[in-house]
């Protein structure tokens, strides 16, 4: 039987437990020149200093037009490499292993960024009459080239890997859901077509960076069925992807995805179904809601999966990586409606409100 404290060893770097801290983005941290700010250093400091293996840092632009909005961190130049060599280090010195979730927002992009682009043309959000513009099979190759070259940035920096960002709705995601896929070449149609982009973009990565350099992907544990996604992580696995770390994507059409009864979410039953299926060939997460050390040890000793993505958890205190390896206090994240590290409610968590009263942290 595993255990929360045991290691396991994604790719050929082990990592010292089954905690992971899940990709959370600081929303009003970086600049308009998607640099590192001393934020950023101490925020994956800390939680890499109470005990966290694994640490995923925050969606990060591969290119400028791909940004959430003006102040976004990003990998699209040599010169933002410095800043991330400082959160590097500073996770690497309290023994966490180190990955960065590469992004393009595709479809989603803020249009102050440039132009809206995406697999197909079609409405740029739920409501809206504007349409994306498709893209070519020449601006197809050169997003591709953008997620390498951040890669190679990001190993210059000295990440021991990078996880895609293939779920949330994002541009990985929009390819492999036939709601924004509409092509009619080898990039659309079935399963396999509509996981080219993605499973290009890792075998590049994989040639450029080494056998030893961990690829991860998020990836949509519905779109729009399970068997359907897993069918799309499939052709990942046989590209080289080391690891799952599974999530929500665009459509959410499977009557079969239901709770019964289960400790976790359906979000999080997601990585449950995908670790059954991919068992013994890579390592699988799940992601959501998990806010007790209980239920972290539940997923991990019963065998459900091979590592827990922690998110509110982990923003609410830094320290609850140590709530589940050493049984210590922590603040417990009041699950908000809307998060308060998100977009227009940046870092008004009441948690980290308590936590400074009290003079943690």
């Amino acid at each position: 039987m595993a255990k929360v404290t045991d290691p396991i060893t994604i790719n050929r770097t082990v990592v010292k437990n089954r905690l992971t801290m899940a990709p959370t983005v600081k929303f009003d941290y970086a600049g308009a020149d998607g640099k590192v700010t001393e934020k950023h250093i101490q925020h994956y400091r800390e939680r890499a200093e109470h005990g966290c293996g694994l640490i995923c840092v925050e969606a990060t632009a591969v290119s400028p037009d791909g940004r959430f909005g003006p102040i976004h961190l990003g990998l699209w130049e040599d010169s933002q490499i410095e800043g991330h060599k400082a959160i590097v280090d500073a996770c690497h010195k309290n023994g966490a292993v180190t990955l960065i979730q590469l992004n393009h927002t595709g479809i989603t992009a803020n249009p102050e960024m440039g132009p809206v682009i995406g697999p197909s043309a079609v409405p740029v959000r739920n409501g809206d009459t504007r349409l994306s513009k498709e893209m070519t099979l020449e601006e197809i190759r050169s997003m591709q080239e953008k997620f390498l070259d951040a890669a190679l940035r990001a190993k210059r920096a000295g990440y021991d890997g990078v996880q895609l960002h293939g779920c949330h709705g994002y541009l990985i995601n929009q390819f492999i859901s036939k709601k924004t896929n509409h092509r009619t070449d080898h990039y659309g149609g079935s399963a396999q077509n509509r996981a080219r982009f993605g499973a290009e973009i890792i075998r590049a990565v994989r040639e450029k960076c080494g056998e030893d350099f961990i690829i991860s992907i998020r990836t949509a544990g519905v779109e729009p069925d399970i068997a359907t996604a897993i069918k799309v992580a499939e052709e990942y696995v046989k590209a080289g992807y080391d690891y799952l770390q599974v999530s929500t994507g665009i459509e959410w059409d499977d009557p079969t995805l239901k709770e019964e009864g289960e400790p976790y979410n359906k979000i999080c039953k997601m990585g449950v179904l995908f670790h059954e299926h991919f068992k013994g060939q890579v390592p699988v997460s799940c992601v959501n809601s998990i806010h007790e050390p209980s239920l972290v040890k539940y997923l991990i000793e019963k065998d459900l999966v091979d590592t827990v993505d922690l998110g509110r958890a982990l923003l609410a205190d830094p320290a609850f990586c140590q709530a589940v390896l050493e049984n210590k206090p922590f603040v417990k994240c009041f699950n908000c409606p809307n998060c308060q590290y998100s977009p227009g409610m940046p870092h008004k968590c009441p948690a980290e409100m308590i936590r400074k009263k009290e003079g943690k942290n």
